[in-house]
């Protein structure tokens, strides 16, 4: 059976539309433009950023207690356009000056208790491997083996964050292996230090101030609310960005970059507020193609490749709906090497 897949997967590549295309000649069709940093539009993504999150919390401090969830979600939404910021800081397309990346890298991701450090290197390599199957280290789904060797419990945590509670998954995978030294090589590791330190130092600091001047409610309702609304979009995007029921994960032997990047990752239209605060996260193929296109210019870029390659391949896009949340949330399950997808109910049979 495996041979067969084998054949079956070079036959694809040899024969497919992208066969002898490398990521370097996608690359080549995006204008030079797309490539230029703006300092300008960069601040002023800060400045909007800054201003969102401001209003967020008076809204929080302002709204009675049956408007707290609007005001939440809000804040939270805000709160991802910082990640979204410290995003292009560790891909060094924010600034020219990489201090500046890293210095906006810190203080962007330190109200998200996020290390800034261990982000940038496991993210990069979620991009050197993107949908690689038991590589990518994005959510890669389990394979039937793995979900029915586990504990009861392993299968229920998985079964959630997969299925209803899939909003609640980033945090799982937030403080599952961005804390771990052991994720890291050696040379890395003092970077790593360095941005575990910045953010303990600052929820050590800040919790507690904020617990002795607000009480743990206030804590509650101005920080762990908007931070829980703020991993919403982080697990939804992260969800939204690489699976489909059809778009297809490969194990190592027979993955194909271009593939991978082009046709293997959802544009995804959110209403227009939600793409404001967040800096266009959504339009993500090009983003997939080259990590060094600033927030600002993948629209233009995401034009560019539907122009140069939209009759080669289909560059996927979505609209940002219930309907398309549950065709992801209600099949896209377990690995399967020939259907991509198959749900929990296909084992339980």
């Amino acid at each position: 059976m495996t041979a067969t897949l084998d054949r079956l997967s070079t036959d694809r590549l040899s024969d497919g539309p992208l066969a002898n295309v490398t990521l370097r000649d996608v690359i080549n069709t995006i204008p030079k433009e797309c490539f230029k940093k703006n300092s300008r539009k960069a601040w002023q993504q800060v400045g909007l950023s800054v201003v969102m999150t401001i209003l967020g919390y008076i809204a929080i401090a302002l709204s009675p207690w049956f408007l707290l969830p609007f005001a939440w979600f809000f804040a939270g939404t805000a709160l991802t356009g910082w990640f979204v910021i410290g995003h292009d800081c560790g891909h060094r397309s924010f600034a020219k000056r990489r201090w500046v990346n890293d210095i906006v890298g810190y203080i962007s991701f330190a109200p998200l208790i996020y290390p800034f450090h261990p982000w940038r290197l496991l993210h990069d390599h979620h991009h050197r491997h993107t949908n690689k199957q038991d590589v990518d280290n994005a959510w890669h789904p389990w394979t039937i083996d793995t979900y029915t060797s586990e504990s009861k419990f392993m299968q229920t945590a998985y079964w959630l964050m997969r299925g209803r509670l899939w909003w609640l998954a980033s945090i799982i995978h937030w403080a599952g292996i961005h804390f771990n030294l052991n994720n890291f090589a050696e040379r890395d590791k003092r970077k790593a230090q360095v941005s575990i330190a910045v953010v303990v130092i600052f929820a050590a600091i800040v919790f507690p101030t904020m617990i002795a001047t607000l009480g743990v409610w206030g804590w509650v309702k101005f920080w762990l609310m908007p931070w829980i609304g703020y991993h919403f979009w982080m697990s939804t995007f992260t969800l939204v960005h690489h699976t489909a029921p059809d778009i297809q994960f490969y194990p190592e032997e027979t993955w194909n970059e271009v593939e991978s990047q082009l046709a293997g990752t959802v544009h995804c239209d959110y209403p227009k507020w939600i793409e404001l605060l967040c800096h266009d996260i959504s339009v993500h193929v090009p983003h997939h193609i080259s990590t060094g296109i600033p927030a600002y210019n993948l629209r233009m870029a995401h034009q560019s490749l539907k122009d140069a390659w939209g009759d080669r391949v289909h560059i996927r896009e979505e609209k940002f709906t219930w309907k398309f949340m549950r065709s992801i949330i209600d099949h896209c399950h377990l690995y399967h090497a020939e259907k991509a997808y198959v749900p929990f109910k296909a084992v339980r049979r």
